[in-house]
């Protein structure tokens, strides 16, 4: 059976430093680089990826690149009054994720439209770059579109600040799960039916000691 074009997209991109995509990758960083923090793009770098995630090439969907520093956050280091220890300068890393940091800089910078979605392009010793999906919720061709047109209502508005995108809920701990019997909303049903049955776990204080069968 013949593989789409997206099928060796995708394997490309499972070793994207290899090779000769590997030489692409270089020339890239090295323009990405000398180019300002957030660029708007005419074509996805991952066609694959932003297709799987929403992307449509039509009017009222824009991408963008952002570029990321990584490490932990960089705070000025007191002059006096503090011994090393408690200084408060190494150790201290935001619990957002670099992807989810940069869906936040390309939604301040593009205040009228929506994130949907974003993915990883590229990196190097000092920064990440990512690629971030936004939707015109005022377009008309966003309007009548039926796979899309849910971002028009106004309460979709500032969705990375809310931790609402696939980034934001992976940072909440929604989106871990070890197969379907350690789902989130298994967990919830769990509590659920335990508090309708007004259970207690043994070893809370005053439980009621249950004692092993056989004696």
């Amino acid at each position: 059976m013949a593989k789409s074009a997206y099928h060796y997209m995708k394997l490309l991109w499972r070793r994207p430093y290899e090779g000769e995509h590997g030489l692409l990758m270089r020339a890239r960083l090295m323009e990405w680089r000398r180019q300002p923090s957030i660029v708007r793009v005419d074509v996805p770098t991952r066609l694959d990826r932003a297709r799987e995630l929403g992307y449509k090439a039509k009017q009222g969907v824009v991408v963008v690149r952002v570029r990321v520093r990584k490490g932990g956050r960089r705070k000025p280091r007191p002059n006096k009054g503090r011994r090393p220890k408690r200084m408060g300068v190494y150790g201290f890393a935001p619990a957002k994720s670099l992807r989810l940091i940069a869906e936040e800089r390309a939604q301040a910078k593009y205040m009228n439209m929506v994130v949907l979605n974003s993915y990883y392009v590229g990196e190097d010793g000092r920064y990440k770059w990512y690629e971030v999906i936004l939707v015109d919720p005022n377009h008309p061709s966003i309007k009548s579109d039926p796979e899309l047109n849910w971002v028009c209502s106004g309460k979709h508005r500032g969705r990375p600040f809310r931790g609402l995108t696939s980034a934001g809920r992976k940072m909440r701990g929604l989106l871990r799960s070890r197969g379907l019997k350690g789902t989130h909303k298994r967990k919830w049903r769990k509590k659920a039916k335990e508090r309708e049955e007004r259970r207690r776990h043994e070893a809370s204080r005053g439980a009621r000691v249950i004692k092993p069968s056989g004696e």
